[in-house]
């Protein structure tokens, strides 16, 4: 199994950024799949969670700016991050629940992580 996260980079206030997440060795379609955050002197913290069962979940700070969704049939999944702050700052992990139906978001679930990409918002 491999998560491979992708398009992270230095952007201004305000602008935008598309992460990727690649995901071989499992079958995307069935799983539990999220974006954590871990910013400079933060801990780590859940930013979007789409379920197997369809649904999406997001934290209280990207609400209404961060759209999670998932292309099954390419096996990736993807963060759209709009209207970005400084506080959005961290390295971004996508992580992977592999217990088979389950719609669990928690970080204990994720099981199975990538190593990151880095988002800096900065002017």
């Amino acid at each position: 199994l491999q998560l491979v996260e992708s398009g992270g980079g230095l952007v201004q206030p305000g602008g935008s950024l598309r992460l990727s997440c690649a995901v071989s060795g499992f079958t995307l379609h069935y799983y539990t799949i999220g974006w954590f955050r871990q910013g400079p002197g933060k801990e780590r913290e859940g930013v979007a969670c789409s379920t197997s069962g369809g649904d999406t979940v997001y934290v209280d700070s990207v609400k209404g700016r961060f759209t999670i969704s998932r292309d099954n049939a390419k096996n990736t999944v993807y963060l759209q991050m709009n209207s970005l702050k400084p506080d959005d700052t961290a390295v971004y992990y996508c992580a992977l629940n592999p217990k088979l139906y389950s719609d669990d978001c928690s970080s204990d679930d994720m099981i199975h992580w990538g190593k990151g990409t880095l988002v800096t918002v900065s002017s």
